[in-house]
């Protein structure tokens, strides 16, 4: 009766510190994950770069269309001997030189190179879609790993109080004891000690949950200094088979997409290199007007307009070898990109195999740990009763306290171990649930 009304009494406590504090869900935090922090962001906006440079326009398939204007004025002293014999001097004549029109260029073929550069545009996104899925993967995993952190951590909280609380009857009890002469005064010194112990682990615990709610602040991008509790319970989900993860690993992870993507692009590149062995074809056209002003001459003054337009063609024909060699260094670009595929694969089924080895014992561990979380409670209770009618010695009390407390640690970390399995097996197929 004494445990349970002690037990109400800090629950009540509990519930009246965390009045008015923010109540911080793992959906919430990730939600706000995903639109505060900075690397997010920042790959967000690459990709809208990337999105803006698919165009025809940008990939050399469109026209080019340009206006131009020249007005150029001179004043000179001149002197001119004609042909005739005659001179003619005048000082100060002027000249004025007006043009301007418009003109249009258009490359009609190149080998194919703007097709190829079209195509390369469109794998960029891709590849800015897969490096954005990567970043927010990576970004949420490590809101939820220090999420549960900071769960595992107000566990363990709840665990010293606990103790703390047996530990303060230990000592009453042994000072009653000492009062009616039953016990000696080493035994309140011992039952003290071990509540001073007690006290400074929950100091430094609570210094280590105060730093994590920090580090996940800074992880939402928002104010560091923002207070919250999480949820009290860590849930696993132990329902991943291997075969499953293996065949979303291979289609789903971005990385490896990533590297799919790349050697798309130098496949696209050496197209691009090989278009050099064909001609470029080119058209031009435009309207110009023209206008000229002379003090002296001839002519004093000259108008025109009108169209010009033209065809043109280049092709190289020899240019030191250089050809073959940019085709060279492409096809062994092509092949590194290939074997980087193969590579990223393999480093990934592998991790994953033994981080679902590691995420089976720990789900075992969970039971195993849960039961003797139970024992340990049954113990200590037993040893209360005894050392409270004075039949058990201080330290086979303070060992069932302390087995007590361990066991209740190993529970809840051997929950956030699996949790954190979980959390790398979903991010490597790429499903973690943002």
């Amino acid at each position: 009766m004494n445990n349970l009304k002690y037990i109400t009494i800090i629950v009540c406590l509990i519930a009246f510190n965390c009045f008015g504090q923010e109540v911080l869900t793992i959906t919430d935090a990730v939600k706000t994950a995903v639109e505060n922090n900075y690397q997010i962001i920042t790959a967000g906006n690459n990709l809208k770069i990337d999105s803006l440079s698919v165009s025809p326009g940008f990939a050399g398939m469109l026209p080019t269309l340009e206006a131009s204007i020249d007005d150029t004025n001179s004043v000179q002293n001149l002197s001119q001997t004609r042909s005739d014999g005659s001179q003619v001097e005048q000082d100060n004549a002027k000249n004025n030189n007006l043009s301007y029109g418009v003109a249009l260029d258009w490359t009609l073929f190149d080998g194919l190179s703007m097709f190829a550069n079209y195509e390369q545009l469109k794998q960029n996104q891709n590849l800015g879609e897969q490096e954005l899925k990567q970043v927010i993967l990576t970004k949420v995993g490590e809101v939820m790993i220090t999420y549960y952190d900071l769960v595992q951590q107000q566990q363990q909280l709840s665990a010293l109080d606990s103790t703390i609380l047996i530990s303060k009857q230990r000592v009453e009890l042994a000072q009653n004891r000492f009062t009616i002469g039953k016990a000696s005064k080493l035994e309140v010194l011992n039952a003290q000690v071990d509540l001073n112990t007690d006290q400074t682990l929950m100091q430094r615990q609570k210094e280590l949950y105060a730093n994590t709610k920090i580090e996940l602040n800074r992880q939402l991008a928002r104010d560091l200094k923002t207070d919250f509790i999480a949820v009290p319970e860590i849930f696993v989900d132990d329902s991943l088979l291997l075969p499953n993860l293996e065949t979303e690993v291979v289609t789903n992870n971005p990385e490896l997409n990533a590297e799919r993507i790349s050697k798309r692009i130098s496949e696209l590149e050496l197209k691009q290199v090989r278009a050099a062995r064909y001609p470029t074809i080119y058209a031009t056209t435009g309207y110009n007007f023209g206008s000229s002003e002379s003090s002296l001459g001839f002519t004093t003054s000259s108008n025109s307009r009108g169209f010009n337009y033209g065809f043109g063609a280049t092709l190289n024909l020899f240019d030191g070898f250089k050809q073959n060699r940019n085709e060279k260094i492409s096809k062994l670009e092509l092949q590194n990109a290939e074997v980087a595929i193969e590579e990223q694969q393999q480093e990934l089924l592998s991790f994953l195999n033994t981080t679902y080895q590691t995420y089976l014992t720990n789900i075992s561990l969970i039971e195993l740990e849960g039961n003797n979380e139970a024992i340990a409670k049954e113990n200590l209770d037993i040893t209360v009763e005894k050392y409270r009618i004075g039949i058990i010695p201080t330290l086979e009390f303070r060992t069932a306290q302390l087995n007590y407390i361990n066991a209740k640690v190993r529970f809840s970390n051997a929950k956030f171990q699996a949790k954190l399995s979980e959390i790398i097996l979903k991010q490597l197929s790429g499903n973690l649930d943002v």
